[in-house]
Parts: structure tokens; C-alpha cells; sequence
């Protein structure tokens, strides 16, 4: 059982109409222990208005809202940066800047475009689309060491043309050990992000075999999250994800607390 869901969205993210309160009552009736929201700050994303955080607001709010459900649950202040190889002075200056719990780091845009949109796709396969994200998924995680977790590995294969078709971790086995290594060496941590689930793929973010082989190479940082931007997607198939990991080899899931990682065994 997964007891704190550490990937949400409220309306301080472009892509979400939320109110953090009703996402917090959601995980309260659902029986959570904590919640991280974890809001959208992508800077330099192809709308440049899009996924910016007003940061004093968002600190001020998430504290009152903390305090206010202190005997109920424990709320968490999060952030998911998006990744961009040539953003990792900013994101030294933002992450230091503010008391966040936790810090995702993703991969929502790849030589300048999103792959949410279809033309990213357009003029070569869902498998070049795939391996470019991969591969710059490997320098913007060498490039940006301040996350404490990838959020969502395989995201791109959610918006292809033919989604997992030409997608399989011994297709892009490669790409996708170097970027597990370097999680690994680095102490970083692995997301099982369940809105793949949501989205219609056959699995969760990353698909299973990326999950295993991670265990296999010593992977121990595992956090949960359903990435959800509306309170009915808080804790998204969870009872689905700890079967996930147990099946990888997981006993324990992580949380993090003061960017600390705590383990949390799965019950």
C-alpha cells in the first residue's frame, strides 16, 4: 500500500484548474498519510508564459494549507522543474531560494518542442522521437543536479503516434542504462509515475522492465506519484503501483521530507 501520493497539480500549474485545498481533502478521503504538491515550473518552455510559478504566493498558500490540515495529513511543498540542458544555473538559484520538500526533475521538452503535441513526431518514427528524448534526457540529468528524483522516464511514449508499439526498454537499452546509472551514482531517485495508467498505456511510467532493471543494477529510490491535475486523479491506482513494485522487487517506496529521503516499507 502507497500511503503519500508525491506528484499533484494545482492551479498554479498552466495545465491544471485545481484548487490545492480540494486536492488535499481528495488524498484525506482516500486514506493518504501525505501529499506533495508538486506544481510546474518550466522555464524557457516553448510558450513562454506557460508552467511559471509565482513562488512567493505559492510558499505563502501551501504553508497555510499545511498548517491548517496538520492533524489530518501531511502536506508537503514540492516542485517539478522542467529539464533543459541549458537551465541548470537557474534551477541552482530557484531550488536554493525556497524551503521545497522535494524537487522532480522531468523531461517536457526536447530540441524546443513538447512532445504532448504531434507535430514533435512529424518527418520520423515514434522509435527517433524516443531515442532523442532519451538521449537528451542523459545530458539534461548530467547537466541539472538539483532534482532529487526523474520524474516519468519513458513520458514520450505516452504521445506517440503508435505509443508503445516501437517502445521497449531492450530497444533502448542503452540510452536507458546510462541514465539509470547516473541516477544511481548520484543518489537520485526513480519515479513510478501512474499517469501512463491514466493515459491509456499498457503501464505505468517507466514501463516494468526499466523498473527492474533499476533494482537490478541497485536502485533503491522509488517514489510514487499520479501526477494528478484534479482532486478524482489523487492517488491514481495506487493498489495498482505497489503490486508494480513488488513485482519489480521492491519492498520500500520513497518519500522525501526537507529534500531527505525517507523509506517507507510497502504494506
Amino acid at each position: 500500500m502507497i500511503l503519500a501520493d508525491c506528484h499533484m497539480h494545482t492551479n498554479f500549474s498552466t495545465d491544471s484548474q485545481a484548487d490545492p485545498e480540494d486536492m488535499i481533502k481528495a488524498a484525506i478521503a482516500k486514506g493518504l498519510k501525505a501529499v506533495c504538491i508538486t506544481d510546474h515550473e518550466d522555464k524557457d518552455y516553448p510558450n513562454p508564459e506557460e508552467f511559471r510559478i509565482d513562488f512567493p504566493r505559492y510558499v505563502r498558500e501551501i504553508g497555510v494549507l499545511k498548517e491548517k490540515y496538520q492533524d489530518k495529513i501531511e502536506v508537503r511543498m514540492g516542485v517539478e522543474i522542467g529539464l533543459q540542458p541549458h537551465l541548470g544555473d537557474y534551477y541552482r538559484q530557484l531550488v536554493g531560494q525556497y524551503p521545497f520538500d522535494f524537487v522532480i526533475g522531468s523531461v517536457h521538452v526536447v530540441g524546443s518542442l513538447d512532445p504532448y503535441y504531434p507535430e514533435f513526431y512529424e518527418g520520423r518514427s515514434d522509435a527517433e522521437a524516443y531515442k532523442q528524448t532519451l538521449e537528451e534526457t542523459i545530458t539534461n540529468i548530467e547537466r541539472i543536479q538539483v532534482f532529487d528524483t526523474l520524474g516519468h522516464l519513458d513520458y514520450v511514449v505516452r504521445y506517440g503516434r503508435n505509443k508503445a508499439e516501437e517502445y521497449s526498454y531492450r530497444r533502448f537499452a542503452d540510452e536507458i542504462d546510462e541514465i539509470l546509472r547516473y541516477l544511481i551514482e548520484h543518489g537520485k531517485g526513480l519515479e513510478l509515475n501512474t499517469a501512463g495508467l491514466k493515459y491509456g498505456l499498457p503501464f505505468a511510467h517507466p514501463h516494468p522492465d526499466v523498473l527492474r532493471r533499476y533494482r537490478e543494477m541497485g536502485g533503491e529510490i522509488i517514489t510514487v506519484g499520479a501526477d494528478g491535475h484534479r482532486p478524482e486523479h489523487v492517488a491514481y491506482d495506487f493498489v495498482k503501483a505497489a503490486e508494480i513494485l513488488t513485482e519489480c522487487g521492491f519492498r520500500y517506496y520513497t518519500e522525501f521530507v526537507d529534500r531527505k529521503p525517507i523509506f517507507k516499507k510497502i504494506m
